[in-house]
């Protein structure tokens, strides 16, 4: 059964207080960030920037698109 966190004041902000064995799950420790997705089952938490991976596939397949370009380049 999973452990269920209390929302707590912290500063003018509302916040959770994540366990260690989640912290270490998630291989995060104070002051890494974690974002916050939305999915159809609810929230998922993650330290991997969706939006930076989404970049990251759009340039790959930027450069596999061009890569004779690149090699002309180099």
């Amino acid at each position: 059964m999973p452990d269920a966190l209390k929302v707590r004041k912290i500063g003018n902000s509302l916040g959770v207080i994540l366990p260690s064995p989640t912290l270490e799950e998630l291989d995060v420790e104070e002051g890494d960030e974690l974002f916050a997705i939305q999915t159809p089952d609810g929230i998922q938490l993650t330290p991997h920037d969706p939006e930076f991976a989404d970049a990251m596939e759009d340039a790959r397949e930027f450069m596999r698109t061009h890569r004779n370009a690149f090699r002309e380049l180099a």
